[in-house]
């Protein structure tokens, strides 16, 4: 069902969970609509910061109408955000973007990674998938934050840059260290991890979904600032472009060129 509202959130509880990401945890009918991979935008109170700052969902509670937000300490909206406590508001526009596809997983071996702060999203995945999982969580050091939440829901492996946890190198390196022979991989992280997946997904015969961090100033497509390469013509610009806010942030990854 598609659920698009700018509307008032109240923060529940917010803490930090690792130097810089934080925890939020707000009350929200957006909830009960969000898919895994979706995100939503946050107006920052302070009217000097115009633009809506892109948070992607980390998971829900549809029936307590209750959404988590996991975020990393950025520029100065985040900043703003990092202050709110329990009771606060926040004017958020919600639910935006496509997620991933869930449905094509099921009953299949799906491999999730994630890197950075592109780890929360991929909680709430794990979550509604109803296949094999095999869940790859990359961090640049010991400070594996949400690495716990994601036991329940399947086979968890960690990779850390400096090898203080896991095995040293990325997700891809911790994939290398086991026999898993994924049907299909979902991603969210940097640039570098994603485009990292893509050419092994290809090599492989592998079906990647991977989720586009970008920045973005409207959220609903409108200002064509999170434009990124296809490699296909669209049918109505006939350009290889498209939108990550709108057609995104989740893509076939033989369809972007990045």
């Amino acid at each position: 069902m598609f659920y698009r509202k700018k509307e008032t959130a109240k923060v529940y509880s917010q803490t930090e969970i690792a130097e810089g990401i934080y925890d939020c945890l707000i009350e929200t009918e957006a909830a009960v609509h969000a898919n895994a991979g979706q995100f939503i935008g946050i107006y920052p109170k302070d009217k000097s910061h115009l633009l809506v700052r892109p948070i992607s969902i980390c998971d829900v509670d549809r029936e307590n109408k209750r959404m988590r937000l996991v975020y990393r300490v950025a520029g100065e909206g985040t900043k703003e955000f990092a202050t709110y406590k329990a009771e606060d508001t926040m004017e958020i526009l919600a639910n935006l973007g496509n997620g991933f596809p869930v449905e094509e997983a099921e009953g299949k071996t799906v491999v999730l990674m994630g890197g950075g702060i592109g780890i929360p999203p991929m909680l709430g995945l794990a979550k509604s998938l109803n296949a094999d999982k095999h869940i790859f969580l990359g961090y640049r050091d010991r400070y594996n934050f949400l690495a716990d939440d994601f036991m329940p829901y399947g086979n968890v492996y960690i990779a850390t840059e400096d090898g203080s946890v896991g095995c040293k190198g990325n997700v891809l390196t911790a994939l290398g260290t086991t026999t898993i022979k994924p049907d299909i991989i979902m991603a969210c992280g940097p640039m570098p991890m994603l485009r990292a997946i893509k050419k092994y997904a290809e090599e492989n015969n592998i079906t990647a979904y991977i989720s586009l961090e970008e920045r973005m100033a409207c959220g609903v497509g409108a200002c064509l600032g999170c434009v990124c390469k296809t490699t296909k013509k669209d049918h109505h610009s006939h350009v290889n472009n498209t939108r990550i806010c709108t057609e995104g942030p989740v893509f076939d990854a033989r369809e972007v060129d990045i």
